[in-house]
């Protein structure tokens, strides 16, 4: 699980800032949405992001898909850019490298990991663990006379051919990470890790991500996930009785992979079409029952005649499932597009009886779940404001004193009380 995420010099974040998953010592509704991770600290499981638009809701969100995207990716040379953006609003911050330190725990064991990085180098990475009550180095990379050195932790088993094949590979542009899972070697400190990214670090999901396919894949091959996005639509009110998934192939003209190569579709894919001619895809059917002159009916509509809202919910069913079953993180950009309201809730619900480990951090306008005291706590949220400057700050609602005294939360932020509110005239 994550523990905090700290972010300085990246898009519209200036200085430091910090989101915290730790808890406050408030008791209210513990048991739903508090994880125990090691004695005296206790994680959230859920993080709700406001602010109003262009405020860095969405740079928030942007920091742990960059961090996601960068740890694992190959570059196909050293000059490769980086994809880092600092920020560009003063001419100072934007010669500067950027900065993320990320604390989380895999394992019940604590791990510390920080990144320096520009558009064109990584300056520096660093990767800590907690054996005991004090930390020990896995490593620290540091750019220095045009390469990357890679320093081990006196407790790290590597042999000396495993550290030169390491650092042959860790060019300046990737992190330590991509190098080491393309050096066939085992060091059970980084492989943790390695396998933490690769299994509990989910893809954002924003306001356009298609999420319709991948619920669909999990129709065919999961019939525990049918049965559980059946009862996900029931319960959100939606009268589908049942869930028809198959795939099916179709044959292709010659000017379809003409097309396709035009487009620049992967090799491996055109390689399959001019061999084979047919193009496979997933047809999905949902059933809906309903009373029509006093009888039930049942009648299966394709998903795409589905309303949006039917298919979001659908496909966001998916990716929690996933998120549930492997105790991870994910992310999620303006959750309550297309959606109502009252869905929004009941997925946050959902997700909070049904999970163990695995935590959320959305971002939303639906400023509702304020008084939503008996399924929210006030630790679970945060603020996104610009100053003056452009940069982004933020910070939490529990920072505020004589929370306890206001009777609504939400028409406090609605008249300014917390910021983060557009400034109308």
């Amino acid at each position: 699980m994550i523990q905090s995420l700290s972010i300085e010099n990246f898009l519209s974040f200036k200085d430091e800032v910090t989101i915290s998953f730790e808890a406050t010592r408030d008791t209210h509704l513990e048991d739903f949405h508090l994880v125990e991770v090691a004695k005296g600290i206790r994680l959230q499981k859920l993080g709700i992001v406001y602010g109003y638009n262009a405020s860095g809701k969405s740079n928030l969100i942007k920091a742990f898909e960059f961090l996601n995207s960068f740890w694992l990716s190959i570059a196909d040379s050293k000059d490769e850019a980086t994809g880092i953006i600092p920020f560009m609003l003063d001419n100072e911050s934007r010669n500067n490298p950027s900065s993320f330190k990320l604390t989380f725990f895999q394992n019940g064991i604590k791990h510390r990991y920080s990144l320096k990085i520009t558009d064109d180098i990584v300056v520096s990475e660093k990767l800590e663990y907690y054996p005991g009550v004090q930390p020990a180095m896995i490593f620290d990379r540091k750019f220095e006379k045009g390469i990357s050195k890679i320093v081990y932790g006196p407790k790290i088993k590597i042999s000396s051919i495993e550290e030169k094949e390491i650092a042959i590979k860790c060019i300046p542009n990737i992190s330590v990470f991509a190098s080491y899972i393309q050096v066939n070697t085992v060091i059970n400190e980084i492989e943790l890790v390695v396998d933490w990214i690769r299994t509990r670090i989910m893809q954002t999901i924003e306001p356009l991500t298609v999420l319709q396919k991948f619920s669909e894949t999990l129709v065919g091959e999961d019939k525990s996930f049918k049965t559980y996005v059946l009862d996900y639509l029931r319960e959100a009110d939606f009268n589908i009785s049942n869930i028809k998934s198959e795939k099916i192939e179709e044959e292709i003209p010659e000017e379809f992979i003409a097309r396709a190569k035009m487009i620049g579709i992967p090799e491996n894919e055109l390689a399959r079409l001019e061999k084979e001619k047919v193009i496979r895809i997933t047809d999905t059917e949902f059933e809906h029952s309903v009373i029509n002159k006093g009888e039930e009916q049942r009648h299966f509509l394709p998903i795409d005649w589905q309303s949006d809202g039917t298919r979001r919910v659908f496909g966001l069913s998916g990716a929690i499932y996933k998120a549930v079953e492997r105790n991870a993180f994910l992310p999620i950009d303006e959750i309550e597009s297309k959606l109502h309201p009252r869905l929004v809730e009941y997925i946050l619900e959902k997700f909070l009886k049904e999970s163990e480990n695995a935590q959320l951090l959305i971002s939303t306008h639906y400023d509702n779940l304020f008084d939503e005291d008996d399924l929210l706590r006030k630790d679970n949220f945060w603020f996104t404001e610009k100053g003056e400057d452009g940069a982004t700050k933020l910070y939490p609602l529990s920072g505020f004193t004589g929370l306890g005294r206001i009777s609504s939360l939400q028409k406090a932020y609605k008249f300014g009380k917390f910021g983060a509110v557009p400034n109308i005239d």
